[in-house]
């Protein structure tokens, strides 16, 4: 089978690249990445996938790339992800995210091939919900609180138009907090053991800066993720959409406490306005009912593992690259 990862050089595409190919089943995995994207996540399986440089925003590329390989799956992971920086950058977000995924279903469309197209959406999506909306289902209102969140909707909202209209087979979901080894320093978990790998290396002062701790979370480790997008294309339906996510609730505080108790050194922690959005999204519990009895799957991994894993990745980076522990502000 020829699978297509788009984002293959971030986050969740490098690690779902890795455990496609663990399967040892044979399929052949091409990934779409920008000329300019860092290779590094790709270190275990950079000789076993085929890379295709292209933009999401470059129709003409993702059709060439798309009459080339003719995939029999797409996982389409490649984003503006970070919540934070799409209010800073509200149209480049809006852009990449819900130009870029038409224009890769147009590129689906115009070539005339016929894959499963997985559509990663967002439980952003749902926004502030009320409290009589938890557990979060599928069918919840849609309210969201970001510009990124705003793609989101509108992402999801043109796959499912190309499933009515075109019949081009769409799955979308809706992944709930998910992190690991690897996540970038702009998502919470990674930024929090980041400061905490620097401080004890000395690379910066025994300081963990952060935003709103206030925030409940329910935490699902990447891993887990990726397993359950790929028994998803084998098991779920085109034109529906599923709410995925683990099974660990808690407040950012609780979850950083959990993440100190890994480290002998002694912290302070700061609140920094700065990493204080101008709208929230506080309350996120998922119902995950559909997804689990379609296909089976359930979180494995402990969330105390994926955190040490963080870590332990963060101190391994800063080892061999001390001038990762700065910290760009935002």
């Amino acid at each position: 089978m020829k699978i297509l990862i788009t984002g293959i050089t971030g986050f969740v595409g490098s690690h779902l690249a890795e455990y496609i190919l663990s399967l040892k089943e044979k399929h052949k995995v091409f990934g779409l990445c920008r000329w300019r994207s860092s290779r590094d996540s790709l270190d275990r399986v950079y000789n076993k996938v085929i890379l295709k440089e292209a933009d999401l925003m470059d129709l003409s590329a993702l059709i060439r790339h798309c009459k080339d390989v003719r995939p029999d799956v797409i996982f389409h992971l490649a984003a503006q992800s970070y919540v934070l920086t799409s209010f800073n950058a509200p149209i480049q977000t809006l852009s990449t995210n819900i130009i870029g995924t038409a224009n890769l279903l147009e590129a689906v469309r115009i070539t005339g091939i016929d894959p499963i197209i997985h559509i990663c959406s967002s439980s952003e999506v749902y926004g502030q919900v009320e409290k009589k909306d938890i557990p979060i289902k599928e069918d919840c209102p849609l309210r969201p609180a970001s510009p990124y969140a705003v793609s989101k909707v509108g992402e999801d909202m043109i796959a499912f138009q190309y499933w009515l209209s075109y019949g081009i087979k769409t799955i979308r979901t809706r992944m709930f907090t998910h992190t690991g080894p690897r996540r970038g320093d702009v998502f919470a978990m990674s930024f929090f053991a980041k400061q905490i790998a620097a401080g004890e290396l000395g690379l910066a002062a025994p300081v963990v800066r952060v935003g709103n701790l206030k925030s409940i979370r329910t935490f699902c480790d990447v891993r887990d993720a990726v397993r359950a997008y790929w028994v998803m294309v084998h098991k779920c339906k085109p034109g529906e959409v599923y709410n995925i996510g683990g099974n660990r609730t808690m407040t950012i505080k609780e979850a950083l406490d959990a993440l100190l108790s890994f480290s002998t050194k002694k912290f302070k922690i700061v609140v920094d306005p700065k990493l204080i959005r101008p709208s929230d999204v506080t309350l996120q519990i998922p119902c995950t009912d559909k997804f689990k009895k379609l296909t089976g799957w359930k979180p494995e991994i402990a969330f105390e593992k994926t955190l040490k894993d963080i870590l332990d990745y963060w101190r391994l980076e800063l080892k061999r690259s001390p001038w990762k522990a700065i910290t760009v502000v935002r």
